[in-house]
């Protein structure tokens, strides 16, 4: 098997040295090849192809957005099982646990399932256009500072290497605000937003909202669904820090909304 498309995913395949995993690897490995069996069979000819010509100029699918969550589970053993049990149908890229030890589960360039029903503007299937990193967390602990680190270590590799868009690294409560709420009210977005992971306001003291603003517009231009308009509001407040938790906002809120809609445009 010879061909160079195969070469390349054996190549994007992990080293499966002995070890506990060492099974689950083996399966990741053999799943790659099935892959690449698959991208190099050509076309068979009918009517409306009269023959297959190979074009030289073409690339892998590279990644455009970051997605991150929290576990909702107990310790990083118990979701790295979750995610090598083939009837959860779940995985993420990374995870990342509280003593900051990084768990690389499958490659950049192929698909996780991660992100479930979601959307981010017009992209309706983020999982083809993402990377999911997923942090050890159960919902309501805070992130300890060895467990920030490393992730800024790998969002800073990401964003180098696939140039990912600053406003492009989100939480799973952004793209489907109805379902999810991870990662949890202490995540620090703000912290990651002046490290050029995300977008974050301005002073809004000064700011003069028109009397024409119409915030689910504005919601949709940063990248909501308002489809449930509600959802979209609490995971809009949650995300930048706001002071109370119900699903309207306020005078001051719609200056931050006002704010970040203009970065976006």
């Amino acid at each position: 098997m010879n061909n160079k498309i195969y070469f390349i995913f054996i190549f994007l395949t992990i080293s499966c040295s002995p070890n506990k995993y060492a099974s689950t690897n083996r399966v990741y490995k053999k799943q790659v090849k099935s892959f690449a069996k698959q991208i190099r069979k050509t076309p068979l000819d009918d009517e409306s192809r009269s023959s297959w010509v190979g074009t030289t100029n073409f690339g892998l699918r590279k990644p455009n957005f970051v997605i991150i969550h929290h576990t909702a589970q107990n310790s990083c053993k118990q979701t790295l099982k979750t995610f090598t049990l083939p009837r959860t149908q779940v995985s993420a890229h990374y995870v990342i646990c509280k003593d900051g030890t990084i768990h690389h589960m499958l490659n950049d360039y192929l698909r996780a399932w991660q992100a479930g029903r979601s959307s981010w503007g017009n992209d309706k299937d983020i999982n083809s256009s993402s990377i999911g990193i997923e942090l050890d967390n159960n919902g309501f602990d805070s992130f300890p500072p060895a467990q920030i680190k490393s992730l800024l270590t790998i969002l800073n590799r990401l964003k180098s290497t696939y140039s990912i868009p600053t406003a492009h690294f989100i939480g799973h409560e952004d793209i489907a605000p109805t379902r999810k709420n991870d990662p949890n009210v202490t995540f620090p977005w703000q912290l990651l937003a002046q490290q050029g992971y995300g977008l974050w306001y301005d002073d809004t003291s000064r700011v003069c909202i028109p009397e024409n603003f119409n915030s689910l517009m504005a919601l949709r231009i940063i990248g909501y669904s308002v489809k449930d308009s509600s959802a979209a509001i609490e995971a809009f407040k949650r995300h930048f820090e706001m002071q109370d938790s119900s699903r309207i906002l306020t005078d001051a809120d719609k200056k931050i909304l006002y704010d970040l809609m203009k970065k976006y445009e």
